[in-house]
């Protein structure tokens, strides 16, 4: 009797020790929210990283067509001004080229006439342009003489311009004979600079379009 509840005693110890055994603490294993929420913030960064990136390449290509555009119409403006000023010095060039005469003659010779054709439209377009024409003579012949024919042919060439539509008010003449010569030497290849007609702006000034 004792021998038959031993056994049942061993028997009920050795099921609780199979019971608590059964029942130990669960294993701690890393919750996949926490993995899951590290990788969203990765690719939160690695987007905002690609919007900075496309962000600065946008500004770096505006900044490159503003400065292109910057610089074209720096070009353009530099050649403007430069093509102003050839016109202007053109112009300048063609008011004060000189006209030249025969010996004891007051006469348009063709290539005076053509200087003359040269200076109406620089005249035309520049109303406030005024000249000064002063005839000059070679050194034969008396002062006398020479002053008059001077002034024959400044009269010359503002009868010209007169005729092509220069009002006579922005014209003056005067006459220095021989008294200015530009060339001093006593031969006809020297006499033939000094026979001439000079043009002197005496106001306004020459405007470039």
């Amino acid at each position: 009797m004792i021998r038959r509840r031993s056994a049942v005693v061993t028997t009920l110890g050795s099921l609780l020790v199979a019971a608590a055994g059964c029942h130990h603490a669960p294993e701690v294993v890393p919750t996949p929210v926490v993995q899951a929420s590290a990788d969203n913030g990765a690719a939160d960064r690695a987007e905002a990283a690609r919007r900075d990136s496309i962000a600065r390449a946008d500004a770096a290509r505006r900044d490159a067509t503003a400065r292109a555009a910057r610089l074209r119409a720096d070009s353009i403006a530099r050649a403007d001004a430069d093509r102003r000023a050839r016109e202007a010095a053109n112009a300048r060039t063609a008011m004060e080229a000189r006209i030249y005469f025969d010996f004891d003659q007051s006469e348009l010779k063709p290539d005076a006439v053509a200087a003359l054709d040269a200076k109406i439209p620089v005249m035309q377009a520049n109303r406030g342009i005024q000249i000064r024409i002063e005839g000059n003579a070679d050194e034969r012949g008396s002062d006398q003489y020479n002053l008059g024919l001077g002034q024959r042919r400044a009269g010359a060439a503002k009868r010209y311009l007169m005729d092509h539509g220069i009002e006579a008010s922005r014209i003056e003449t005067v006459s220095y004979g021989k008294e200015r010569p530009v060339c001093t030497d006593h031969q006809e290849s020297c006499w033939g600079q000094n026979r001439r007609d000079e043009f002197v702006i005496t106001a306004g000034t020459i405007a470039s379009n």
